[in-house]
């Protein structure tokens, strides 16, 4: 088998590597005599307060550096390849799967089922545990790595083999077994199928999991995503709103009883339903620090919140007469911004910029939601849409002199939609230049009015 070289692809500026001289291009072999299978050992081995790194340079010269540092403290050091190994795909053919609803022709990579454990560590992807070997759950045992994040859908091993189409996905949960004994922290996933893991399934599968309290830290429940591209796949339904309300009713019945036992809500519901059902969004108070956001449990909740408290402390600013220069220069100068975003997150997006108008009159902000033709309209998040779909649709609106995009709708760090559309051709067809806004509320507020 041939040998892994973990090539060095950057270093942080002002680390520990950066002092010792390691540079992007050279390869680590070892700390402390170990060699580096993948992440985890080097997650691992680098937690020490005394390293002995064997690093070789492009030259082929090999240098040992001794390095004493604060136990857990990071090296500062970041590889070509992040898992330091091949990635792991998924074996199962899940029949709420999204990648099988994505048309032909888009890029290769958008293609690859990823269900690889280290992911579950570096970027919170949600893992099934059907690829976990003994020797994977038992290194994370050994790392005490924590949180894993776990699809779970159900509790019901007869019925998880037939979501998940794996004869071996019922077996698979005994690994969450293995792991709470062992104390290992985890977060819970359920994406909700109607008429297949809902109703009485939901309920055993809540009651099931929160057994796990308190090593399983929470556990999301979300609507499957639909796309417009099913034809051949498991016939499955979208939800409706008296659905939407009986999960909600199922949801906040069990945050009830778990906060009166173990003081935490554990299960959230995410945005999506309370919007399908036409009911008002939790407080920040019942979102336990937000530990489900990625799911988007919670997200407009937390946007609210910090855009509000962002506008209140510019309004105090502006009573007290020290608005920002940037700011200042608008002054009786009207102008106009406009932003486009998913149909899920419009109206909030629509309300969060009524309330800057009034406190900054001299700004217009046009807001447009986006319909998703692409995938269907039944995909209404922004982090699905693409760049043909935003030409077609804002093509003869008036953009004003910025055109403001959430950052989700781009490939991490590159200027490239889903659908291989470029920043710079979508710049060129609308003739508008084009913000890309982080994600808080903060990033939003500035965005509109500097």
């Amino acid at each position: 088998m041939k040998k892994r070289q973990h090539v060095i692809g950057r270093i942080e500026p002002g680390s520990i590597a950066e002092e010792m001289e390691i540079e992007p291009g050279d390869i680590l072999l070892s700390i402390n005599g170990k060699e580096i299978e993948d992440v985890f050992d080097y997650h691992y081995l680098v937690n020490d307060d005394y390293l002995e790194v064997l690093i070789q340079k492009p030259d082929g010269e090999q240098w040992e550096l001794e390095i004493e540092k604060e136990y857990q403290e990071d090296l500062g050091i970041e590889f070509e390849n992040g898992l330091m190994d091949d990635y792991k795909s998924c074996h199962n053919k899940c029949i709420f799967c999204f990648i099988d609803q994505m048309p032909k022709g888009m890029r290769e990579t958008l293609y690859f089922k990823d269900d690889d454990s280290r992911l579950s560590f570096l970027q919170g992807n949600y893992v099934t545990l059907t690829n976990m070997k003994d020797r994977d759950l038992q290194r994370i045992i050994d790392y005490k790595l924590a949180p894993i994040n776990i699809s779970v859908q159900t509790t019901n091993p007869k019925l998880r083999c037939k979501m998940l189409n794996n004869r071996f996905a019922g077996e698979a949960l005994k690994k969450i077994d293995l792991l709470y004994e062992a104390g290992i922290g985890m977060n819970g996933q359920i994406v909700l199928c109607k008429g297949i893991n809902d109703g009485e399934e939901l309920e055993r599968s809540i009651r099931d999991l929160t057994k796990y309290l308190p090593y399983m830290e929470s556990v999301s429940v979300v609507p499957v995503g639909l796309s417009k591209y099913r034809e051949g796949l498991f016939p499955l339904e979208p939800f409706t709103r008296e659905d939407a309300i009986g999960v909600l009713n199922t949801v906040h019945k069990w945050q009830q009883a778990c906060m009166e036992s173990h003081g935490t809500h554990f299960i959230h519901a995410s945005d999506e339903w309370y919007l399908l059902a036409e009911q008002e969004l939790p407080g920040e108070e019942n979102y336990d620090g937000y530990i489900q956001l990625e799911n988007g449990v919670g997200m407009i909740r937390l946007l609210l919140d910090e855009f509000r408290e962002a506008l209140r402390e510019l309004a105090k600013k502006k009573a007290e007469g020290s608005v920002p220069e940037a700011l200042q220069g608008k002054a009786g100068e009207k102008h106009i911004r406009s932003l486009a975003t998913g149909l899920l997150a419009a109206p909030f997006i629509m309300q969060l910029a009524g309330e800057c108008m009034e406190e900054f009159p001299d700004c217009d902000i046009r807001v447009y939601p986006i319909r998703n033709d692409f995938f269907g309209e039944r995909i209404t998040v922004s982090g699905l849409l693409t760049g043909r779909d935003l030409e077609a649709q804002l093509k003869e609106k008036e953009l004003g002199e910025k055109l403001l995009l959430p950052c989700n709708l781009l490939r991490s760090g590159e200027e490239v939609f889903l659908d291989d559309m470029t920043l710079g051709e979508l710049k060129t067809a609308l003739q508008v230049e084009i913000d890309i806004v982080k994600s808080s509320g903060q990033d939003l507020l500035e965005a509109m009015l500097l």
